[in-house]
């Protein structure tokens, strides 16, 4: 069987946007946003890459239309996924229960002799 069924199939691989732990970086970093918008060319890009929703990480044709999207529902929605810390790899491992344990140490003094000891 062909890997893509059908028509809708398609569109959902054709929507698909930046990951939040992604988008969470390009908001609190300059830096990682301007890669990834130097790797897009802007005669490309919608309404040449004026209007873009850093949340959502769509690009937009007018002002008119980055407006209503601002005031959408699926915007609202990410900006709300997006108030969440995003899971580091130590969480993500210690969930999965690949944490460090190095067993719960005691603190008996040892024995001495003080016959061997004194012996010395």
């Amino acid at each position: 069987m062909p890997a893509i069924r059908g028509d809708k199939s398609k569109k959902k691989t054709r929507r698909h946007t930046r990951d939040l732990d992604q988008v969470h970086a390009d908001l609190h970093d300059d830096k990682h946003l301007a890669q990834f918008k130097d790797t897009k060319a802007t005669e490309d890009l919608p309404g040449l890459g004026q209007w873009y929703c850093k949340e959502c990480a769509k690009w937009f044709e007018s002002e008119a239309n980055y407006g209503a999207h601002q005031k959408g529902k699926v915007h609202k929605r990410r900006v709300r996924a997006l108030r969440d810390e995003p899971y580091t790899q130590k969480e993500a491992e210690a969930a999965v229960g690949l944490g460090t344990d190095n067993g719960k140490r005691t603190t008996a003094l040892m024995e001495v002799d003080d016959a061997a000891a004194a012996a010395t």
